[in-house]
Order: structure tokens, then C-alpha cells, then sequence
């Protein structure tokens, strides 16, 4: 199944796996990406690369991210009062925005907002694109 995956599907499970151990830290995080990739318990699947590069680029930055992140933020909002959903993609849209040269800037904040749909509610797609579109306007 992991031959066939698009980078949007590995972004989706990046953001299933970094919520998972966002509510579990302890848990066996190679025994989260075979339930994640396999569609059985019996086989074990190779992991895509860029999903251990996202879930391990996030996991070991996520201070800086959140760092980042933060300056976007309303006066009086931490990122406490974020929904969990809308902070995982943030920090994945800034771990690409940050590490991924390859992949145009543009695309990378599309690829957000289609977890935000996908994952968040209209009003939580509309604060992703403003945090991202902030970082954007930032850099250019």
C-alpha cells in the first residue's frame, strides 16, 4: 500500500500520527505506523520516508514550530486555546515551509487547508490560512 501514496495521503498520515501521539506520547510509534499503513495486523509495511521525515521533524522541532506559530497569534491566545487539529497542521505546514525547498510555498499552505477541511471545521480552515498567510506575506 506505502508504494502508492501521494504525498497529500503521507500528510494526512503524518497528521494521524503526530495526533495520536499528541494524545498518547508513550505509545510504540512503529507499532502506530503499521496500524496506520497496513490494512491487517499481519503485514508489516515499509514506511514511507517523508512520513518519518514529517512525524520526526515536527516531533524533534516543535518548540521552534510552536515558536513560530505563536507570533501569529492573537493578543491574550496561547497556543493552549488552539484546537489540537489546527495546531498538528500548522506545525506541519511550518516544518515544510521551513525544511522543504522543493515544494513551493503555495502549495504547502493548499495542502493545509485541505487537512483543515478534511480534518477541522470551516472556521479552524480560515484561521490556518490567516497564520499561514501571515508566514507568507513574512517571507516574501
Amino acid at each position: 500500500m506505502t508504494e502508492s501514496l501521494t504525498r497529500h495521503q503521507i500528510r494526512i498520515k503524518a497528521f494521524q500520527m503526530l495526533f495520536a501521539l499528541n494524545a498518547n506520547p508513550d505509545a510504540d510509534q512503529e507499532q502506530l505506523y503499521q496500524q496506520l499503513l497496513s490494512s491487517n495486523d499481519i503485514d508489516v509495511v515499509a514506511v514511507p520516508d517523508y512520513l518519518r521525515e514529517l512525524v520526526e521533524g515536527v516531533l524533534a522541532d516543535q518548540t521552534a514550530l510552536d515558536a513560530k506559530i505563536s507570533q501569529y497569534l492573537m493578543s491574550g491566545w496561547t497556543l493552549g486555546r488552539i484546537a489540537k487539529t489546527d495546531l498538528i497542521i500548522l506545525q506541519i505546514a511550518f516544518f515544510e515551509l521551513d525544511h522543504e525547498q522543493d515544494i513551493p510555498r503555495r502549495a504547502v499552505v493548499n495542502e493545509a487547508l485541505e487537512l483543515a477541511k478534511q480534518f477541522s471545521d470551516d472556521r479552524s480552515r480560515r484561521f490556518v490560512n490567516g497564520v499561514l498567510s501571515h508566514e507568507l506575506d513574512k517571507n516574501n
